[in-house]
């Protein structure tokens, strides 16, 4: 049972977004009473969780969907600078808490591993163009690029060994990229936030939520039983289920939303030398009709310090909106409020209805094709199917009666007192701006007050760091020696950067 029957907060869920909240209000505001309520029985384990997540450490540096290419050929780069920035805010968070001592070996949530994208044939155009407008951004200084079969095998032997040097293939990289464990990651914010007065309990399930006067009653149901708390305050951030407690929260701010659920699976490597031969995240090209978190990728992760390797993810579909939820979550989703753009997606969308189709039938002779475009000489007796987490596409009202949207959405009400974050990818990796951006709308008042310490905690809030390249160059120091992520300064420690109020 909670600890009080009045909370200055309650956080619904103990993910990444939780935890980084729970983080964030107990440095901002150490005499608050902030509880966060989680319905399994360990913290991190659902969307955070390393084998859950389709992405590790999204920072724009290789993922082909985010820089489109217009009718006139010419790539779009603004989405991938915005979410670039955004990771970057993350990185400086978490480097401020291991330099007070909240999160202790960096190594144990965030490894250097190189970002690559690699295709072949007929898209080795697309690639050219997008290294060459991502290459002048300051964001992405640094990236390599290559069209050749040796330089290639250099950097990822697994993606040449036994495919034929008359294919025509190219790839970028950026030595800079990073994979991030944020299930390790929120265990640890979370107990951090702990040691600083913040509550957690695990498996307890949050019921419904109600006004009461100006603030909001949390009901809930734990080990011991059903109980209720009062808060000025409600974040929920309980992936997939997020949509549902939205919708008892009776907002008129979300009305009209949905979920589309999309489910995953993954092939791990099973062999230790396989694993050993391959040091990159390699993202390719989606293919058509796939939603964006289906992009194929031969991804190098590390899991408690131990390296792995895995390929996916292959889309399916399920109705639950959580891995250990309920198989009646989506037909309980649908409402008279939100029923028009929930058939206008339906209808708007048969080319993702039949790529699912495919995906869910598909055989493991079909998964290893796949798997063959990226590494030719793979063996089935060499990888194993792991299913994925699930993820719930946000359904919102559109021109068209309703539109799919791929990425994340914050939703609040008017006053600010609630607030819940729908959708998926990047997800994790942008926890942090998605946090400071719900401080600055739901307690506009304190934003005075807390100017200075949120500039402690990413010294680039309120700036955009590719337009200061000074301060861009220290906190790439900082974050990269604090993180452990780059040769280590022979005088020691980096300290933090200060940036003009």
């Amino acid at each position: 049972m909670p600890r009080h029957h009045h909370y200055d907060a309650v956080l619904v869920g103990g993910g990444v977004m939780s935890a980084t909240l729970a983080t964030m209000l107990a440095e901002l505001e150490p005499d608050w009473n902030v509880l966060v309520l989680e319905k399994l029985e360990q913290v991190g384990a659902e969307s955070s969780d390393m084998w859950n997540n389709a992405g590790t450490g999204h920072a724009a540096l290789c993922e082909l969907n985010y820089t489109p290419a217009g009718p006139d050929g010419i790539i779009d780069i603004s989405k991938a600078v915005a979410i670039n920035e955004q990771f970057q805010a993350s990185l400086q968070f978490w480097a401020h808490l291991v330099d007070r001592g909240v999160l202790a070996d960096p190594s144990s949530f965030i490894n250097t591993v190189p970002h690559m994208s690699f295709v072949r044939n007929d898209d080795v155009p697309f690639l050219r163009a997008r290294y060459e407008a991502l290459s002048q951004h300051p964001l992405f200084a640094g990236m390599q690029w290559t069209s050749d079969h040796a330089q290639l095998k250099e950097w990822a032997p697994l993606l040449v060994a036994d495919r034929s040097t008359d294919e025509k293939v190219a790839a970028t990289r950026a030595e800079a990229g990073t994979d991030v464990d944020f299930g390790t990651l929120t265990q640890q914010m979370l107990a951090g936030a702990s040691k600083n007065g913040v509550e957690v309990l695990t498996g307890h399930t949050v019921k419904t939520l109600r006004r009461r006067d100006s603030g909001w009653m949390v009901r809930a149901k734990g080990p011991e039983g059903r109980f209720e708390v009062t808060t000025p305050f409600v974040f929920v951030g309980s992936g997939g289920g997020a949509l549902h407690l939205l919708q008892r929260s009776g907002i008129p701010e979300g009305k009209g939303f949905g979920g589309f659920p999309v489910s995953g699976q993954w092939l791990r490597c099973t062999n230790p030398d396989v694993v050993e031969q391959h040091a990159a995240k390699v993202y390719g090209q989606a293919e058509v009709g796939a939603p964006p978190m289906s992009v194929p990728h031969l991804d190098t992760r590390y899991s408690n310090g131990t390296k792995a390797l895995m390929f996916g993810p292959y889309a399916g579909f399920s109705p639950k909106f959580l891995k250990q939820g309920s198989l009646w979550d989506l037909p309980r989703s649908v409402k008279a409020h939100n029923l028009l753009p929930m058939l206008a997606v339906a209808r708007d969308n048969v080319s993702l209805m039949t790529y699912l189709g495919r995906q869910i039938v598909q055989s493991m002779d079909q998964r290893l094709e796949a798997l063959k475009t990226f590494y030719p000489d793979a063996r089935e007796q060499d990888w194993e199917l792991l299913t994925a987490g699930q993820r719930v596409q946000v359904i919102k009202k559109g021109p068209r009666g309703g539109v799919l949207q791929f990425g994340t959405e914050l939703v609040r009400a008017a006053d600010g007192s609630v607030a819940a974050l729908l959708g998926a990818s990047p997800g994790a990796s942008t926890a942090v701006d998605v946090m400071l951006r719900l401080l600055t709308e739901c307690f506009p008042a304190r934003q005075e007050f807390w100017g200075e310490r949120l500039r402690t905690m990413v010294p680039s809030y309120g700036m955009k760091l590719s337009d200061d390249p000074d301060l861009l160059s220290r906190t790439l120091a900082w974050t990269t020696d604090t993180l452990n992520l780059g040769e280590t300064s022979p005088r020691g420690r980096t300290a933090a950067p200060s940036s003009p109020n």
